[in-house]
């Protein structure tokens, strides 16, 4: 197993001279030419060159909108980086930047690499870039690496001060597109190292990067894959990903993955696929799940106990927010488990109150859940037909509800796309 090597700056930057950057944090920052007050737009993406082990920054792309004409801004017209905007010099005799041309060999961080799936050399490890870190030096702004971690993806919705885990830098050298002559926005980006920490990587993403392969590559990412978290990806990805991942997957990777999924997301899987690979799988459960999906894909009147999953969260009112998020960071929950936390009260877990997973990473560590949860919460019981399911997630947006029974004790959640996603009655 090879270790992802550390990112360092160049050697001929002194460490007096370094400032970094974070791209998540520059993207939409104003650009300004002299003063706060003249204000030209927002900084929307960064052009560099990709020809070199450290690429040089070739200057700012500013969008306006509403018509305008994109702006391009080279980077020997930069100013200064504040905080709180980019400042820039005007062109001689005050004229206007000239608009974005594409140029062969450029590439521009949001639109090519933000979100984008990376490969190994055998095209069978993939990532995500959450982030990019920048180096600005002597006048000079430098690509050096991508961020892969968890942190990246905080900082793109503006929570950059939380850090869940330790960042996860590979360095630009080791990183390259696939076609630097011809760049679109649906590139993949190869890394020249070994896989590592595949399983750490949240369902969604991994069902974007399966979406994106096709064939081998498809087939080789997914054979890769643990069975719970091939099953997670396999419930994120969209039918034709489904279709194609199902026909080519051996009997006893199938067996395994399905033992991961819960019969509501077992029949939603069925529900897309030909009816012939749909008897074959059938034909690796157990009678009674067997029997269960067999009645989701035949019984439109499905009632919330047979959508019903045991993967959730409860904690009394009285635990503290600091306690709670500590936890969860270290417990290793999936992470489609903590979109709530769900506040009971007493032995028997009574459902009190409800908090949102973005309201907990905001609050004050010392803040009790009872301080925070929202109260009523809206559930169903255990006889709450689908189409009523159906009309409370329309209406509420909610990514999960729970399931109460009479004394309103909580006993599981049914999720969004288990009953928005749901099978139709097949003939």
């Amino acid at each position: 197993m090879v270790t992802l090597p550390k990112s360092t700056p160049p050697d001929t930057v002194p460490e007096d001279a370094v400032r970094f950057h974070f791209f998540s944090e520059l993207l939409k920052r104003p650009v300004c030419a002299g003063s706060i007050r003249d204000r030209i737009g927002r900084l929307t993406d960064l052009v560099f060159a990709a020809d070199a082990h450290y690429p040089e920054i070739i200057g700012i792309y500013v969008e306006h909108g509403w018509g305008k004409p994109t702006e391009f801004i080279r980077w020997d017209h930069v100013v200064k980086v504040e905080e709180d905007a980019v400042f820039v010099r005007r062109p001689p005799g005050g004229a206007a930047f000239p608009p974005f041309v594409d140029q062969p060999g450029w590439m521009l961080i949001e639109n090519h690499l933000m979100g984008r799936t990376v490969l190994d050399i055998d095209e069978r490890r993939v990532e995500v870039v959450n982030d990019v870190r920048l180096l600005e030096a002597r006048g000079r702004l430098l690509l050096l690496d991508v961020d892969i971690s968890f942190n990246g993806f905080l900082r793109r919705w503006g929570l950059g001060r939380l850090r869940w885990i330790k960042n996860d830098f590979i360095s630009w050298r080791y990183v390259q597109p696939l076609s630097l002559e011809d760049a679109v926005p649906a590139d993949r980006v190869k890394l020249s190292v070994t896989r590592s920490q595949l399983q750490e990587l949240p369902g969604e993403d991994l069902a974007d990067a399966l979406e994106e392969l096709s064939g081998k590559e498809q087939q080789a990412l997914f054979a890769a894959l643990d069975p719970d978290k091939a099953a997670e990806a396999l419930v994120e990805a969209e039918p034709r990903a489904q279709r194609q991942i199902v026909e080519r997957i051996p009997t006893e990777q199938a067996q395994a993955i399905l033992a991961e999924l819960t019969v509501p997301q077992i029949a939603n899987l069925f529900a897309s696929l030909p009816q012939q690979e749909m008897v074959r799988l059938t034909g690796l459960l157990d009678e009674d799940r067997a029997e269960g999906v067999r009645g989701l894909l035949s019984d439109r009147e499905a009632t919330a106990r047979e959508l019903i999953s045991s993967d959730f969260i409860t904690r009394p009112k009285r635990a503290r927010v600091g306690e709670v998020l500590a936890e969860i960071r270290s417990a290793g929950y999936e992470p489609r488990s903590v979109s709530y936390i769900y506040v009971v009260e007493g032995e028997e877990e009574v459902l009190a109150g409800v908090v949102d997973l973005r309201d907990l990473v905001l609050s004050p560590d010392e803040a009790t859940l009872g301080d925070i949860m929202i109260s009523p919460v809206v559930a169903a019981d255990q006889s709450t037909l689908r189409e009523d399911l159906t009309a409370l997630f329309t209406k509420y947006q909610f990514r999960m509800i729970p399931v109460v029974d009479g004394e309103d004790r909580i006993f599981g959640i049914i999720r969004d796309k288990d009953v928005m996603n749901a099978p139709e009655l097949r003939t």
